[in-house]
């Protein structure tokens, strides 16, 4: 599946960049296109793989390239400014060959919150391939504003795109870690699920069962919030005979089909990128990725009926992504239409609380301001 990657904002763009440096590193063409877009000059400056001529700097008449904070109601004010900039930099790079749009953004800080909804709108109503959004939840110890942003920035972005993945950074930050630690393996995290869904399509193997581009649009079609569960594992070298007698019907055989069953187990139960009840699924994918004598159309179908059993819907497909180098096999299940999220109830309570907060100290600021400045008729303004 060929992607339009755009990375919007600082979240954003260096998620990008992490997809682009992972589509060189393994040799994957699943990144067609990749745009940074960002108010802040230095954050655009800080990536390492995207290229120059393929960063764009907005809304600089207004922030002379300092950014726009934590304000993502001016980030979709400057989004909806410079909207056709924007439009002209994606039509300049071509979107010939382009099987979807994929826009990233952190949904708690400004400019992605605020500007990646404007974006959608304007790709939806231009383009008729789907576009698809990558929204970055923040850590509670991030703060309740970056909560608010989140929850408001979350309300317009699902109803904007053809489908929301979502990665919550709360779920996966580890303690100890810094910032710049914690947000370099989540990025990692993210880039390792997505590169398998978007990759296997544009494998150079033919796999047992293909997974191509309408697989994926059509799992992902109907809308609504995505998770993706991933497990991995590293594949022992095998002697000689074993690699002579390890085909399909012996016991090596076997061991496949065990094995891919026990991975799609693993993702299912291990941490999703935004933790949910599954079960509410309309839609699910699974994929396989591996060494092709490491996969197992048994298995996955195997599989199939397993999540078919779980979810509310009845739509599960599946298929490999062979990769001849590989040294893992990995899978991951893709569940969309989700509904059952406690983290977005949580953000928008937490939204909701932030928001009274604002009011009562904007009130009450207003009031100490007039108190202050009340001169009781002794001094007279100027106009």
């Amino acid at each position: 599946m060929r992607v339009f990657v755009i990375g919007y904002g600082q979240a954003g763009g260096r998620v990008a960049d992490t997809f682009v440096d992972y589509a060189k590193k393994t040799g994957q063409k699943f990144v067609a296109r990749a745009l940074a877009i960002n108010t802040a000059r230095a954050d655009l400056m800080g990536l390492k793989n995207i290229p120059m001529e393929d960063r764009l700097l907005i809304g600089e008449s207004l922030t002379k390239g300092h950014g726009i904070g934590a304000d993502n109601e001016l980030g979709a004010q400057v989004a909806t400014d410079e909207v056709y900039t924007i439009q002209s930099a994606i039509d300049k790079r071509g979107t010939h060959q382009v099987d979807a749009f994929l826009i990233i953004a952190g949904l708690g800080g400004g400019t992605g919150s605020g500007g990646a909804p404007v974006l959608a709108r304007r790709l939806k109503k231009l383009y008729e391939e789907p576009v698809y959004g990558l929204g970055i939840l923040p850590a509670k110890d991030e703060g309740s504003l970056y909560s608010l942003n989140a929850a408001r920035s979350l309300m317009t972005f699902v109803n904007e795109v053809d489908n929301l993945f979502l990665f919550d950074n709360d779920a996966w930050k580890k303690g100890g870690e810094s910032i710049k630690e914690a947000f370099a393996d989540i990025n990692e995290e993210i880039v390792r699920r997505f590169g398998i869904l978007f990759g296997a399509g544009e494998a150079n193997e033919v796999g047992q069962m293909v997974v191509d581009a309408a697989e994926v649009i059509n799992t992902l079609k109907g809308g609504g919030i995505s998770t993706i569960g991933y497990a991995s594992e590293e594949i022992e070298s095998k002697g000689f005979i074993k690699k002579f007698f390890g085909k399909k019907g012996t016991i090596e055989g076997l061991d496949t089909v065990t094995r891919i069953t026990s991975l799609v187990r693993r993702a299912v139960a291990g941490r999703l990128t935004i933790p949910c009840d599954v079960s509410t699924a309309e839609k699910a994918l699974i994929i396989a990725a591996g060494p092709p004598n490491e996969l197992s159309r048994k298995g996955i179908e195997k599989s199939k009926v397993r999540i078919e059993e779980m979810i509310r819907g009845k739509e599960v497909r599946g298929g490999d992504f062979p990769l001849v180098r590989g040294q893992h096999v990995s899978t991951i299940v893709l569940f969309a239409g989700v509904s059952g999220v406690p983290r977005i109830k949580e953000l928008q309570e937490i939204g909701t609380e932030a928001q009274e907060k604002i009011k009562e100290v904007s009130s009450e600021k207003e009031k100490e301001y007039k108190e202050l400045m009340d001169s009781n008729g002794a001094i007279k303004p100027l106009f």
